[in-house]
């Protein structure tokens, strides 16, 4: 298998950022932003976006313009990182952890339906590494309970589920451009919706407050600095023009390493649903040897990044950082203690590729301890 190689972009990076540096230092921020936001909405096809300085960024201002806030709870997936649940904190908002389904990954409604009190304003799904629930069961369940719904989309560029693009579903879709998502500029986010009262108060909020909503004065309330620095979106709408293109290449890098790793034993790719188009960010392998997380921690080691091993990530709901209530989410741990999310970038060749599967091949073999 030969991995697709990847276009340039508008004009080489090299004389766009000159031109760009030539007009710095510029107190507005000049018009680079603004020109990746129109890019943006028009490439995930929303109305409106708003680029900001980090995906965290991008989900506290859609947060705070859905009119969360002190006192108010939030239903989070207990399978996800800290940087989803940071928000919540910085509003004075409550996290309340709902599990996960471990065969699908989707939120468990279930679950859910039981966490569900007068003080719950919206939910937060998670679609970690690039894995879409299903859109038509949250949209009910929102609907139902009269929740606003604020998707972390952070690792789901590219991803859609029922012809929908991950990001676009909810009252607003939140993403990463951080160095290793698939659209990336070093540092960055930004949050896609439909509602333009939700856009004015995610572009006043980045920015203290300064250009407020029509009907506000300036400065009439406390938010903060998250403006996407212009080089950053520059970077941005470089790779933006080759958002397909790197979509391919990660999904023929996840190809090619599942194909390799189908001989391994303990380990069984874990696929997408029928009416998923994944972005495969991480190609995932279910694990079935002694001591799964002790493997994946064993395989960073041995150079082979993951999720687990590399970042230790356990659920949410089991971090001392949060407040805990009630049973722990059983299925997200069990979903993180089984699994291997191996962390590509787009610079990973097929030699790196088959160096990752040798490794993990032979030290499955040799898993007795």
């Amino acid at each position: 298998m030969t991995l697709p190689s990847l276009p340039g972009g508008r004009q080489p990076f090299g004389v766009m950022l000159a031109e760009l540096l030539g007009q710095m230092p510029d107190p507005s921020g000049g018009p680079m932003a603004e020109h990746l936001e129109c890019e943006l909405a028009e490439a995930f096809g929303a109305p409106h976006a708003v680029a900001v300085a980090s995906g965290t960024a991008a989900l506290h201002a859609a947060l705070s313009a859905c009119g969360i806030g002190p006192g108010d709870e939030v239903l989070v997936p207990a399978l996800t990182v800290v940087m989803t649940v940071a928000p919540l904190n910085a509003l004075g908002a409550i996290p309340v952890f709902v599990d996960s389904d471990p065969a699908s990954l989707d939120l468990d409604y279930d679950d859910a339906a039981r966490k569900v009190t007068p003080r719950t304003r919206a939910i937060m799904p998670v679609h970690l590494w690039g894995r879409m629930g299903d859109p038509t069961a949250l949209t009910a369940f929102a609907s139902e309970h009269g929740l606003a719904v604020v998707e972390d989309a952070a690792q789901a560029a590219g991803t859609r589920r029922d012809t929908l693009r991950a990001g676009t579903v909810g009252s607003a879709g939140c993403f990463s451009l951080k160095d290793g998502k698939i659209l990336w500029s070093g540092e960055g986010g930004f949050l896609l919706t439909a509602r333009p009262d939700i856009a004015e108060h995610a572009r006043a909020f980045r920015s203290h407050w300064q250009t407020p909503p029509p009907g506000e004065a300036p400065l009439s309330r406390l938010a903060t600095n998250s403006r996407l620095a212009a080089p950053l979106a520059a970077i941005a709408r470089v790779n933006l023009d080759r958002l397909a293109a790197l979509v391919e290449r990660r999904r023929a890098q996840t190809r090619h390493l599942l194909h390799a790793l189908e001989q391994a034993p303990g380990l069984t790719a874990c696929a997408p649903t029928a009416r998923e188009e994944w972005n495969a960010f991480a190609p995932l392998l279910r694990l079935s040897l002694p001591r799964p997380r002790a493997f994946a921690e064993h395989l960073a080691q041995l150079g082979v990044p993951n999720s687990t091993g590399s970042f230790r990530l356990i659920p949410c709901d089991a971090r001392s950082l949060f407040p805990h209530s009630g049973k722990p989410c059983r299925g997200a741990a069990e979903v993180l203690e089984h699994m291997l999310a191996v962390i590509l970038t787009e610079h990973d060749t097929e030699t790196t590729l088959d160096r990752y599967a040798a490794v993990i091949t032979r030290e499955a073999a040799a898993w007795t301890h």
